[in-house]
C-alpha cells in the first residue's frame, strides 16, 4: 500500500512539474508576441525611475529586477550605480534591454528566470524590484514568497502594479471573456494592485510598508480605434486574446469595439484620448 501510494503521489507531482512547465512556456510565448518592447518604452519608460527612487537604489546596491522585461527598472538602477541582475522568463526581450543599457553606457546581467522560482540563493540581494512584471506571475503567493527569500533582512522591496480600478485592470477585465480560460488556481495580474491583497501576501516577513496610487500619463494616440490597432499587434496577452477568435468574425468585431471603448472609458474629458493609467507604488523592508 505504502509503494502504490508513493507511486501514485510520485506521479501526481511530476504531472504538476509538466502542467506548471507548459503554462510557463504558454507564458514566454505570449510575451514574446508582438512589440512588447515598444510598449516599455513609448507608454511607460518613466516608470523605472520612479521605483529606483522609491526604493532609494544607490552605489553598490546588489539590485534583483524580477520579470524585468526590457530593463525599465534594471537599466536606471544600473545608471545609480547599483549591481544589476535583470531577471524575466522571456529572455527573448533581453536584446532591447541590453541595446538600451549600451546606449546608456552601463552594463547589467541579464538572466532567465521563473518569478515562481527564481534561481537565486536566500538573502543575495539588498533590493528586489518590479514594475508591472511579477503581477503576470499566475501564483501569486509562491512569487511573492520568492521576492522576500531572495531579499536580505534590511532589505528593499519595490513594486509597481497596475490596479484593477485602472485602466490596465479594466482592459483585463474586458478582454477576459475573450482569452483562453486561466489555469486552475491562476490569479488576476491586477490584485496586485490591491494594496490589502499585496500586504497578505508578504505578511509580517517585511515592515515599513509604504503604499501610493500613482498614474502614468499616456498621449501616444489619437483615437480609440488607433489604440486598439496598436494594442492588437504589439500587446502579447491581447494578440492571444485576438488569436482566440481569429475564426469568429462577429467575436472579432466585438473585441475591437470593447477595447477602442476602455481608451474611450478612461480618456480625459475634453483631451482627446489622453489616459491616466493608474498603478500601486509598493515599497517594503524585509525583517
Amino acid at each position: 500500500m505504502t509503494d502504490t501510494t508513493t507511486a501514485v503521489e510520485t506521479d501526481a507531482a511530476a504531472d504538476a512539474r509538466a502542467a506548471d512547465a507548459a503554462l510557463k512556456a504558454r507564458h514566454r510565448t505570449m510575451w514574446g508576441l508582438g512589440d512588447y518592447p515598444d510598449v516599455a518604452a513609448r507608454l511607460i519608460a518613466e516608470l523605472g525611475p520612479v521605483l529606483v527612487a522609491a526604493t532609494g537604489i544607490r552605489p553598490g546596491d546588489r539590485v534583483l529586477d524580477v520579470a524585468a522585461g526590457t530593463g525599465n527598472v534594471a537599466v536606471p538602477a544600473a545608471l545609480a550605480g547599483a549591481d544589476v541582475i535583470a531577471s524575466d522568463l522571456t529572455p527573448e526581450l533581453f536584446p532591447a534591454g541590453r541595446a538600451a543599457a549600451e546606449r546608456q553606457g552601463v552594463t547589467l546581467q541579464w538572466q532567465e528566470g521563473d518569478a515562481e522560482a527564481l534561481p537565486y540563493p536566500d538573502d543575495a540581494f539588498d533590493v528586489v524590484t518590479s514594475c508591472v512584471g511579477v503581477m503576470f506571475a499566475p501564483h501569486h503567493q509562491q512569487a511573492a514568497d520568492e521576492l522576500v527569500r531572495v531579499c536580505r533582512p534590511g532589505g528593499r522591496i519595490g513594486l509597481i502594479s497596475w490596479t484593477p480600478e485602472g485602466f490596465v485592470g479594466d482592459l483585463f477585465k474586458t478582454m477576459k471573456p475573450f482569452a483562453p480560460p486561466p489555469p486552475p488556481g491562476a490569479q488576476p495580474p491586477p490584485l496586485w494592485g490591491d494594496e490589502a491583497h499585496v500586504r497578505a501576501l508578504l505578511g509580517d516577513r517585511v515592515t515599513d510598508v509604504e503604499t501610493e496610487r500613482r498614474t502614468v500619463t499616456i498621449a501616444a494616440f489619437d483615437t480609440p480605434d488607433g489604440f486598439r490597432s496598436y494594442w492588437k499587434e504589439t500587446y502579447g496577452p491581447t494578440i492571444v486574446a485576438y488569436r482566440n477568435n481569429a475564426e469568429d468574425a462577429a467575436r472579432t468585431a466585438e473585441l475591437d469595439r470593447e477595447i477602442a471603448a476602455v481608451a474611450e472609458r478612461h480618456a480625459r474629458d475634453g483631451q482627446g484620448l489622453v489616459m491616466d493609467w493608474e498603478y500601486l507604488l509598493l515599497t517594503a523592508r524585509v525583517v
